[in-house]
């Protein structure tokens, strides 16, 4: 079958059929935690401290943890170059929310793929999906609590982490 395809296989010297650069918008790895306690639609969510280090945290520079800091993100985070994405959750629960990744119970992983036409980028979203039996203390966050999701705005939320929210079934 003769085709015009083009495989998400990205090296330099790239045969016809793969690929020799990263989109034109480029392409992000990230890593997201939805986590519940009670009913799944009770999710953990925090709007950031811009006085604490998002560069570092979550790849959010100042000015951007400034800009969104009054709105509902998950915990996440871009992975770090060759991190993959078991290593990015436990330090996303860790340096985010002071927790072990053991301490959620029933975890499940979930992987999307999204992509935006102008300019062309790409996202592939590691989810991480789990139960938490009491709410986590960090002082990285403005305000971290468990918030009903059912009832929350899209206008309430930072970075499109809403959407996160409608691929794993929970708006």
């Amino acid at each position: 079958m003769a085709t015009e395809r083009k495989f998400a296989d990205f090296y330099v010297g790239a045969l016809p059929f793969q690929m020799d650069k990263i989109p034109e918008g480029g392409m992000c790895l990230s890593a997201f935690l939805v986590l519940w306690k009670g009913n799944q639609h009770n999710v953990l969510l925090g709007k950031v401290n811009p006085a604490s280090d998002w560069v570092q945290l979550g790849a959010l520079s100042k000015e951007r943890a400034e800009k969104i800091s009054d709105r509902w993100i998950l915990p996440s985070s871009h992975l770090l170059l060759y991190e993959s994405p078991h290593e990015a959750v436990r330090r996303i629960s860790r340096e985010q929310l002071g927790l072990n990744w053991s301490d959620v119970k029933s975890p499940e992983l979930l992987v999307f793929s999204e992509a935006y036409s102008v300019p062309t980028h790409w996202d592939i979203e590691f989810v991480f999906k789990g139960e938490l039996e009491s709410l986590p203390r960090s002082a990285v966050w403005k305000e971290l609590t468990f918030v009903d999701v059912s009832k929350a705005h899209d206008k309430d939320f930072a970075r499109s982490h809403q959407d996160i929210l409608t691929e794993v079934g929970l708006r």
